[in-house]
């Protein structure tokens, strides 16, 4: 008798297996083109699955065959976007993008950097322009990079950069609980939101065009909680913006890459006026002894943004001088 039922259930397995296998075949199949993945379950092989979109011939996940590592690194003939490009890392990469021949479209939200950009032209030959735009605002986003796709044609990368320091100390140093619900709301609106609503404006252009990679300023604060600042609300903004770029990588796989710099402590304006106390705390916590310039992270960007990095996608590059290895 119990060999009767073990050998039923076995047989109604076997059936829901086949039936879920053709369900496989029929929906699956038909929607997703790549390399095959054999699944097995034990007793047997139950289906072989597509699983990721093929990347077209144009993609930026697509290798570029006989070049070189230096004509790889070019990016002449690329348009770039890079939103907080008016100083700091936005700055730093927005003329290591110039320098490899790309023509850079710099987002800035109220003074206008137009100026700065002659000199930048005039000297790498490029035709880089400014354009205002408010990024936690996706009608502003969704216009301007219109406008852009409007003057050359295309976007080839997009840097999501433009975000702010947290200056809220620890969650509960703020007794009126409206006051630090706002707070909050207004931080995670500008360094959360604004690369969500960045994503869905600049991916719908990507999807369209078969091809782009974007790029995301995260930090070391979120792989770790970096001290002695307490800053809960920007070491969970960070975290997110790695763990989105990562699922981003996943759901855009088929036509643009995407990835992330993680900065450890940079001299910036925004760091310079800090206490000296605070600033020789971190360098006795980096195993290099100093925070990076701005410039010192330009290259990873200027990889993401490249042909040579046509394999590389969900990574997140750390540059912290060693602070995350410890």
């Amino acid at each position: 008798m119990l060999k009767n039922i073990y050998m039923y259930i076995y047989i109604q397995l076997i059936i829901t297996t086949k039936k879920f296998s053709d369900h496989i075949k029929e929906n699956i199949w038909k929607t997703y083109d790549c390399s095959t993945v054999t699944r097995t379950f034990g007793f047997s092989t139950i289906f072989k699955m597509k699983l990721f979109p093929r990347a077209n011939d144009q993609s930026t996940t697509t290798p570029l065959k006989n070049k070189s590592v230096y004509e790889l690194l070019s990016l002449k003939g690329k348009v770039c976007a890079v939103t907080g490009g008016s100083r700091g890392i936005g700055a730093e990469v927005v003329d290591a993008f110039a320098s490899a021949g790309a023509d850079v479209a710099v987002f800035y939200h109220s003074t206008d950097i137009s100026g700065k950009l002659g000199p930048l032209n005039a000297k790498y030959g490029t035709n880089c322009k400014a354009y205002r735009c408010d990024v936690t605002e996706i009608a502003s986003l969704d216009k301007t990079v219109s406008k852009i796709v409007s003057d050359y044609g295309k976007i080839d990368v997009f840097v999501a950069n433009a975000g702010v320091a947290w200056k809220g100390a620890d969650i509960l140093k703020e007794s009126n609980d409206q006051v630090a619900v706002e707070q909050w709301k207004k931080f995670l609106h500008q360094d959360v939101d604004a690369v969500h609503y960045s994503a869905r404006v600049i991916g719908r252009v990507f999807k369209e065009q078969g091809f782009g990679s974007m790029i995301i300023t995260g930090s070391m604060s979120g792989a770790v909680v970096n001290v002695p600042q307490l800053q809960a609300a920007y070491n969970a903004a960070k975290a997110f913006v790695i763990q989105y770029a990562k699922s981003l990588a996943i759901e855009w796989v088929g036509f643009a890459r995407v990835n992330t710099v993680s900065p450890g402590y940079v001299s910036t304006s925004l760091t310079g006026s800090l206490p000296k106390e605070l600033k020789d705390t971190w360098n006795t916590l980096i195993p290099m002894g100093r925070s990076a310039l701005p410039k010192e992270l330009a290259g990873a960007y200027l990889y993401l943004a490249s042909d040579a990095a046509t394999y590389t996608t969900g990574s997140n590059i750390t540059v912290d001088g060693g602070y995350t290895a410890i």
